[in-house]
């Protein structure tokens, strides 16, 4: 998929992944004991639907990294218009070179993001960040069961071949340094009403401008492909919100 039709289908979308409010809140909660003016990074935020709520539930600075400046445009605007932008700072960086200092942050955020590093390289790349006792909060899309149909293990050992099973994840926060905290499924709302029906809308509308451009028709039907095999098969996989807590112990 070229990066011109993907940003075509995820332009103007409420959330660049599944997620919602209600996941943020609940992910949050599990969050203990932090300072009143804790530090916030939120590692690949889009146009930061979850960052906004996290300026809900928090009173401290959030730094929000992507790389696509029209995201953090977006995210800009949505903060000036809550009032909150004093408090949310866009920062255009890569993931894999994020640009701060070690001991930086009270908590790291990252909701449908951390699989471009890969999860376990994600949480080992970020734990340097953390202070003493720091969060890390992720969602990332695993296997729910052993047994999958042909057909979605066909699609996802292609679109994203590192996925792995809940506990095979739980393995790796531990074995990265981390203590679980809690970890939960996010529902069927968090990828319809925020990221699937208005992308279906967005596919919809550019299956005309591009109706006379076969590879870009091509991208559309993989996208729709991959809407109606999360319709088919959700109790299969899905997106899996694991809240952790840096252990010192390893340091």
């Amino acid at each position: 998929m070229s990066m011109e039709i993907f940003f075509d289908i995820h332009s103007n979308l409420p959330r660049e992944g599944p997620g919602n409010n209600d996941s943020t809140r609940k992910a949050f909660s599990y969050v203990k004991n932090i300072p009143g003016d804790a530090r916030i990074l939120d590692v690949g935020c889009g146009p930061g639907m979850q960052t906004m709520e996290l300026a809900k539930l928090s009173d401290g600075p959030i730094t929000a990294v992507d790389t696509h400046q029209p995201f953090l445009d977006e995210l800009a605007r949505r903060a000036a218009e809550a009032g909150v932008s004093h408090r949310i700072t866009p920062v255009n960086a890569s993931m894999f070179a994020l640009p701060f200092e070690p001991l930086s942050f009270d908590v790291i955020w990252s909701e449908g993001a951390i699989y471009i590093m890969g999860f376990g390289e994600g949480l080992r790349a970020w734990r340097p960040l953390l202070k003493s006792g720091g969060y890390l909060a992720a969602t990332e899309l695993c296997w729910l069961r052993d047994e999958r149909p042909d057909e979605v293990e066909r699609f996802w050992a292609e679109a994203y071949p590192s996925m792995k099973t809940v506990e095979q994840n739980l393995r790796i926060i531990a074995e990265a340094g981390y203590t679980l905290q809690e970890h939960f499924v996010l529902p069927d709302s968090a990828w319809w009403d925020d990221y699937y029906e208005p992308m279906c809308e967005r596919i919809s509308h550019l299956q005309d401008r591009y109706k006379n451009d076969r590879d870009a028709l091509a991208t559309l039907k993989e996208a729709s492909r991959e809407v109606e095999l999360y319709r088919k098969y959700s109790s299969y996989y899905g997106y899996v919100f694991y809240v952790m807590q840096k252990s010192d112990s390893i340091d």
